[in-house]
């Protein structure tokens, strides 16, 4: 009895911190992802971040504001200072790495993996860039 408990409160803390939802405010990343669009980004439970590929969409701290969270599409990976280039799917809608340079590995939140909501758009989330508004 005791085992199951302590095997559900870990299981439980690492879900709480590998699994995040995000959701998408304003235009920077259309026609990938949409404004109110609600997305599950996974992060690893421990130890530093994944590197993620190019291409991939990633969940960041601002920034600019670290209350913030930030959904970008990684376009480059800078290997000596170990930061990421971040560019929106919409460059005239988008602040980004553009604006306030390459972000560290370390404000990584996790990778995008699933977008679950709206109804109607819901599904997973990967690296191509087009997307049907319709």
């Amino acid at each position: 009895m005791i085992g199951g408990v302590v095997i559900v409160l870990v299981g439980t803390a690492l879900a709480a911190r590998c699994v995040r939802r995000v959701v998408v405010e304003g235009d920077s990343m259309a026609p990938t992802l949409l404004a109110g669009d609600r997305l599950v980004v996974l992060a690893r439970p421990w130890g530093t971040p994944a590197r993620p590929a190019v291409g991939e969409i990633v969940a960041v701290c601002d920034p600019r504001r670290a209350d913030r969270v930030l959904v970008k599409r990684v376009a480059s990976l800078e290997r000596p200072d170990g930061t990421l280039v971040l560019l929106g799917d919409s460059p005239d809608a988008s602040t980004d790495s553009r604006e306030f340079g390459a972000v560290p590995l370390a404000s990584v939140l996790g990778r995008v993996v699933h977008r679950y909501g709206p109804p109607g758009r819901s599904g997973p989330v990967g690296r191509p860039t087009e997307y049907d508004r319709a």
